[in-house]
């Protein structure tokens, strides 16, 4: 069945409506005479039909992002909500996307479903573009018959978890910003403006202070092994993405480092805490067992730390703990979260109650990431006038010095 749909072809065609006006598209198939009956189908007489022609360059194929997906979940839980038939919904999205790479995801996993095989089957095809926890309660839709349902709460989700990605990628884009920007412009005065003085300096006839011959010899430095620096310090970063990638261990303490830096931590286990609300409570409402829906929070969480917790809490859970005691036990959540999982345990409301506290710590992320701001946006000024402002001071040192011998 995937290999059928592996072989799926675009085509562009020009027909007509039942109306005789002229229409044109582009539609997936296998080949030509089955794309021309499935149009018939559709009640297009069908003029011109080929094979959509490659570029000499070859198609520019970009990677399906997670804003990609989130959208693709929000128009079919749209299209289902407004009673278009699921395999039609797919060919008006895949016709319509202006992604090559999402047109013929779209379009195969039509072909897929066309041949008979579940929407969830047909997901799993794709597991870069949908994660298990996905393909989970979009199966759990299918089998209880609530799919429209199941894919409005998936888009919500979706929307969600991308919102809170993006606030965190903000938060830390910040202080990146600032070590990257004060690193190229003290660089930069370093390798082109300091020289000029050092050959002011030359003749000055006496001893230079002690500030002045540090930024000269970090100026020589920088002149003749600034290659040698750059490229040490993108092979740093290069190796500790790689090793973080790599090796277990290293992304546990990276990600416990992070979690213990101030205000960046702070903000990044409130957006844990959060998905792992997000998550949990979208599990709940559809249905998915508290062990086996653990298991895709888990890989929802984001940070090693929080995985191998969530992890720990459902080994606990499956031997008949409560689930506010087993994450009590973590020690990682908050008293508030674990009152309010008590009490939703107490009312059988969980997934209502660990949806508020999603809410509650997405607030809080957005408060916190507008708060660093703030704070980010004068402290970027702060740190490169004290660069600038240093090394200047460092030049003029001399100058002021001989205006005082005379």
């Amino acid at each position: 069945m995937a290999q059928a749909a592996a072989k799926q072809q675009i085509f562009i065609w020009e027909g007509a409506n039942r109306q005789g006006h002229k229409i044109k598209g582009e539609v997936g198939g296998k080949n030509l005479s089955m794309v021309k009956a499935d149009l018939r189908r559709q009640g297009i007489v069908p003029l011109k039909v080929r094979k959509k022609p490659k570029s000499l360059l070859g198609q520019r194929k970009k990677k399906i992002t997670p804003k990609e997906i989130a959208i693709f979940s929000r128009q079919l839980a749209t299209m289902m909500a407004a009673g278009v038939p699921l395999v039609q919904a797919f060919e008006i999205i895949g016709r319509g996307h202006e992604s090559i790479s999402m047109q013929e995801m779209v379009l195969k996993i039509k072909g897929e479903v066309e041949g008979g095989g579940t929407l969830a089957e047909a997901l799993k095809q794709h597991p870069r573009q949908f994660d298990p926890l996905f393909c989970n309660l979009v199966h759990a839709g299918e089998q209880s018959g609530t799919l429209e349902t199941l894919l409005d709460k998936i888009a919500m989700y979706k929307e969600k978890t991308e919102a809170i990605k993006g606030k965190i990628k903000k938060a830390l884009f910040y202080p990146t910003a600032v070590v990257v920007v004060a690193f190229i412009i003290t660089a930069i005065l370093l390798i082109f403006v300091i020289p000029q003085f050092e050959a002011l300096f030359q003749n000055f006839g006496a001893d230079l202070p002690a500030l002045t011959l540090l930024v000269l010899k970090l100026s020589a430095l920088f002149q003749e092994w600034w290659w040698a620096i750059f490229g040490a310090m993108g092979g740093a970063i290069y190796g500790l993405m790689e090793a973080k990638r790599r090796s277990q261990k290293i992304n546990h303490l990276f990600d416990r480092l992070l979690l213990k830096l101030p205000v960046i931590g702070e903000i990044l286990n409130k957006a844990t805490i959060a998905r792992y609300a997000r998550t949990l409570s979208t599990m709940f409402a559809a249905g998915v067992p508290l062990v086996e829906a653990m298991v895709s929070v888990a890989g929802a969480a984001g940070n090693s730390v929080y995985t191998q917790a969530i992890l720990r809490i459902r080994d606990e859970v499956s031997t008949g703990t409560q689930l506010q005691a087993a994450m009590r036990s973590s020690q990682l959540f908050p008293n508030m979260v674990v009152q309010m999982v008590a009490i939703g345990e107490e009312a059988g409301s969980i997934d209502q109650m660990l949806s508020k506290v999603a809410d509650f710590y997405e607030e809080e992320v957005d408060n916190a990431v507008d708060a660093l701001s703030s704070l980010l946006e004068p402290l970027i000024m702060a740190i490169l006038g004290v660069l600038v402002g240093g090394l200047v001071i460092a030049m003029y040192l001399p100058i002021f010095k001989m205006g005082s011998v005379v």
